[in-house]
């Protein structure tokens, strides 16, 4: 059985997924508008989404169902 590779993340994912949006935005930006602008957007709003979700999960007000 192979062992799997082990990746200690320096950053927590609400963080990671904050600046790639950031930095999709910013990538976003320096393109006419177009469908390549457009998807740069789209993953940019996913990763925000994914973050916010992410600290929602990790909140201490979700409470587990009985």
């Amino acid at each position: 059985m192979a062992l799997r590779r082990r990746i200690i993340q320096s950053s927590p994912l609400e963080v990671r997924l904050t600046e790639e949006a950031k930095r999709l935005r910013e990538k976003a930006n320096t393109l006419p508008p177009g469908p390549a602008r457009e998807a740069l957007i789209r993953k940019a709003r996913q990763a925000e989404t994914g973050s916010h979700m992410s600290e929602w999960l990790a909140s201490p007000g979700l409470q587990a169902p009985e």
